[in-house]
Parts: C-alpha cells; sequence; structure tokens
C-alpha cells in the first residue's frame, strides 16, 4: 500500500498541490485578535514619537497600524495579504500590498516595527536588508516574532501526524523561528548595533480552542491533505497536544515563544 494512501485505498495526500499560507480577516479577527492585543509591549519598546514616519513590517488587518498612526506617527504598512490590506484601508491607514522579503523603501524611515510576521518570512537577510535600506541613518528596527521553541508541542504533533501519512513535514515549514544568537548575527552582518534582544517564553490563552488556531494558521499542512482526510488529521493531532495544551477546565492555550529585540542603524556609516 502507497503511503498516500488510507488503508481503505482512498488518497490522504495531495500531489502537486502549493501548500500556502491564506489569511481572512473575518477569521483572524475571531481566532488571532490576541496577536495584535499582545504586542503593544512591542510598542513600547519601539517608543514611538509624533512626527516620525515608521514602517509596519507585515501590518497584518492594520489594528497596531491605527495605534501607531493614533500617537501621531506617520505610517506606512505593507503585507502579503490581499485580503488584510483591504480591512487595513478600510481602518483608513495606509497599506501597500507587498512581499517584506522585497522591500524598495530608499532611506525613507524613522523606524521599521513588526510584530507577529518575521516567523512567516524564511528569507530573513533579504528582509534585514531591505529594512536597513529602508531606514533612515540612526533609524531603529523593532520587532518581535516567534523564536526558538515557539509551538514547539503544536509543531511536533503536525510534523508526527504528517509523517504517520508518509509526507516530509521539513518540505513543508512555513516558518522561521532563530534562536536570539542566530539573529543577533544576522543583524550585525549588515550593520546593525542590537541595543536589546530577548527570547520570552508566553504561553498564550486561545480565545477559541486548538482546531481553530490549526485552520487558521496551519493552513500549509493542512493544504497537504486531502478534504475527506483533513477532520481525521485534525483530530489526531488535537489528540496528540491536548493533554499539555488544554487544561481541565477546556481551555486551550498555544506554547508561544517569542523573540523580542530593538536595533539600531548607526547614524553615521563607515
Amino acid at each position: 500500500m502507497s503511503n498516500h494512501d488510507s488503508p481503505l485505498g482512498s488518497p490522504v495526500l495531495r500531489e502537486g498541490f502549493p501548500m500556502t499560507q491564506a489569511w481572512n480577516s473575518q477569521t483572524y479577527a475571531q481566532n488571532a485578535r490576541f496577536v495584535s492585543d499582545l504586542g503593544l509591549p512591542v510598542v513600547a519598546w519601539l517608543g514611538p514619537k509624533a512626527g516620525e514616519r515608521v514602517l509596519d513590517l507585515g501590518c497584518g488587518d492594520g489594528v497596531l497600524t491605527a495605534k501607531l498612526q493614533a500617537l501621531g506617527c506617520e505610517v506606512v504598512g505593507v503585507d502579503s495579504s490581499p485580503d488584510l490590506i483591504a480591512t487595513a484601508r478600510a481602518m483608513g491607514v495606509a497599506v501597500h500590498l507587498l512581499d517584506a522579503q522585497a522591500l524598495n523603501f530608499q532611506a525613507e524611515f524613522d523606524a521599521v516595527f513588526s510584530n507577529a510576521a518575521l516567523h512567516w518570512m524564511q528569507k530573513p537577510d533579504q528582509v534585514i536588508a531591505g529594512v536597513w535600506q529602508a531606514l533612515k541613518p540612526g533609524g531603529r528596527f523593532v520587532g518581535e516574532f516567534g523564536g526558538h521553541g515557539n509551538i514547539a508541542t503544536i509543531q511536533t504533533a503536525l510534523n508526527r501526524t504528517l509523517e504517520k501519512r508518509g509526507a516530509n513535514p521539513a518540505a513543508i515549514n512555513p516558518w522561521y523561528f532563530p534562536t536570539v544568537e542566530e539573529y543577533q548575527a544576522r543583524l550585525v552582518a549588515i550593520g546593525f548595533t542590537v541595543n536589546q534582544i530577548v527570547l520570552i517564553p508566553r504561553p498564550t490563552q486561545l480565545p477559541t480552542d486548538m482546531r481553530a488556531w490549526l485552520t487558521t494558521f496551519a493552513q500549509p499542512y493542512l493544504g497537504l491533505i486531502t478534504p475527506p482526510e483533513r477532520n481525521t488529521f485534525l483530530e489526531e493531532v488535537i489528540t496528540d497536544v491536548k493533554p499539555i495544551l488544554c487544561d481541565v477546565f477546556g481551555q486551550w492555550s498555544a506554547d508561544y515563544v517569542r523573540l523580542r529585540f530593538a536595533a539600531s542603524k548607526p547614524r553615521h556609516l563607515p
């Protein structure tokens, strides 16, 4: 029997299907509002000042972008999701549909800010180079994203459940969760001074449940499974993580670990 077939002979894996993460602003607001709510400490690290020009990298639905704007900053948001960009525009913030791994700004921002987005970008050196280019001399790069160990319990369960079906999880892993040492080295390599960088374990209660989290954030994994098999796949993952991530009251959490940093571009370049 092929690894791609179930015992009954029906296929469980989709062949040649592009594994992508698609965002829907409605389900994001319902299942993931905590992401922007928990981003306020990163704004504090940024220390935005009225009149500053700020780039919000991976702005999502624009909730934090609007907060920066309310503080008196001139904010430009960029994101690769058309649906989230449309929602952000409806909030009255200036946003552009753009891949953050291919920024094309030239020394025009006082600061670049990013919350919960950099771990979706698997070309970190291209991102950092684009940020460096976008910043004025003396500009700041401040952000928070998934660091080493982020969602380890969930990802282990996803990987294990895929491997049982003959798939290679490494080939579709959508996330980049670096150590402090690795990300600091990448920042320093291009010329940034790293002022603060820290790994923060932050177990986070979910507003819904693990199924909603998986269908919101783990689409590249689910996209590999044929629709008739998807519910079985989800149930296996949920059963795997439940003893660790669901308490006796039925409250689900995600085992988040965040990497938060503040770096600056020298005012006078060599």
